[in-house]
């Protein structure tokens, strides 16, 4: 029997190097995440887009379970997640993606996410009002964290004094928590959305958002209440978590490039579109959620089998050197337009223009008002949350001039 490479397991704090050396291996390799789960990961761009929409990859959760089981080594502790979270459009294959994608984008326009501006804009003046100079502030606290989940539980119609809660239920579901604690924090979540989704089906709509949704209605075709659950728990998690670690390691990111910050200093017109550029460099989202094989499939020469656990890496697919000239360094004027950040395909993340309002935003804000701010650590004593999942910091102090 082969032994696998077992990605090593301080793998979060520096998966570049990793991914550089595997992706010069080749697009995909069999290995073991640093738990032991057996997957294929997938690290060049042109494979990642391929394996991100093939109908031959599945999202189906409830048809991959059997396989996190087959794959796990033995005496693995299982981390179940409540199943009334699990029953939303990203665990899902067409035809019930697509219906349910369909219901949701009604409620989820494109205007209806402009029309948020002056909010958001609100929102974080009121964040850095609170901040003044010289203090040292850990950034994700103060700013980064409050200004997304402020956001979208009001885009929810969820009291902002449960973001706490949210934020810790969130940490246990996405990082490496224990079994208890996954559970624990599931069933938390669960019965909060129920009763929460309760109170507005029971009341008359409006023209709120999450009123829209739960009253939104495609030829009599509605959202159930478990839809409305698993749907509320989508959009509240990743709806906060993709922002907060976009914030996060964009600043981070320039206060580690200062002529690139000195660029936005001088032009912060160019704001907005070098949200792309963070998002290519060092997105939110490391490792694509669970895909599985439903047939043999060829990824760049290299044969996945049926029945196998697919990941794609978007971090190491975003700097691939093969579509993007010195992928690893940050340049705030290049067109990085093409990259997957934020998924590829029928999984293309709903919230990316929130995600992308919030931003420019928030940055703009940021340096407008402190634009001197700048590390109050060495980088390389910062911790990367302990997740494959999330790309984001634990802590990112700063000193704020």
């Amino acid at each position: 029997m082969t032994t696998l490479t077992q990605l090593p397991d301080d793998y979060v704090q520096n998966p570049h190097e990793i991914h550089d050396r595997l992706r010069a291996e080749g697009p995909v390799q069999e290995l073991r995440l640093p738990r032991g789960l057996k997957v294929w990961l997938v690290t060049r761009y042109d494979e990642a887009k391929i394996a991100l929409t093939d109908p031959r990859v599945s999202k189906d959760v409830n048809e991959g379970r059997h396989l996190m089981e087959v794959h796990a080594p033995e005496q693995t502790e299982r981390r179940t997640i409540e199943e009334a979270l699990s029953v939303h459009m990203l665990n899902m294959d067409p035809p019930g993606h697509t219906r349910l994608r369909k219901l949701v984008t009604k409620a989820f326009t494109a205007r209806r996410v402009e029309l948020m501006r002056p909010r958001v804009q609100e929102i974080s003046a009121e964040l850095i009002a609170k901040l003044n100079d010289g203090d040292v502030v850990d950034l994700l606290e103060v700013f980064a964290f409050p200004l997304p989940i402020t956001v979208i539980c009001e885009l929810l119609g969820i009291p902002i004094d449960n973001r706490d809660e949210f934020r810790e239920w969130s940490n246990q579901l996405l990082t490496f928590g224990t079994a208890d604690e996954v559970q624990a924090a599931g069933a938390a979540m669960a019965a909060f959305l129920f009763q929460h989704v309760g109170k507005v089906q029971a009341a008359e709509p409006d023209d709120t958002f999450f009123s829209a949704l739960v009253h939104a209605n495609d030829s009599g075709d509605r959202l159930s209440t478990e839809e409305l659950v698993s749907m509320a728990f989508l959009l509240l998690v990743a709806g906060h978590e993709t922002t907060v670690n976009l914030i996060g390691n964009a600043v981070f990111s320039l206060l580690q490039n200062p002529d690139q910050l000195q660029v936005l200093k001088d032009k912060p017109e160019l704001i907005p579109a070098s949200t792309e550029e963070f998002l290519r460099l060092e997105g939110p989202i490391n490792v694509a959620t669970f895909r599985f094989t439903k047939e043999d499939i060829d990824l760049g020469g290299v044969t996945v089998p049926a029945g196998e656990i697919l990941m794609v890496s978007l971090v190491a697919a975003n700097r691939d050197p093969a579509k993007y000239e010195n992928p690893d360094q940050l340049d705030v004027t290049r067109s990085a337009q093409g990259h997957v950040a934020f998924g590829h395909g029928i999984h293309f993340c709903l919230g990316a223009p929130l995600a992308r309002l919030e931003f420019d935003v928030a940055l703009t804000q940021l340096l407008a008002r402190f634009p001197n701010l700048e590390l109050a650590a060495e980088p390389e004593t910062l911790v990367w949350r302990d997740s494959t999942l999330i790309r984001g910091l634990h802590t990112l102090p700063v000193r704020l001039a």
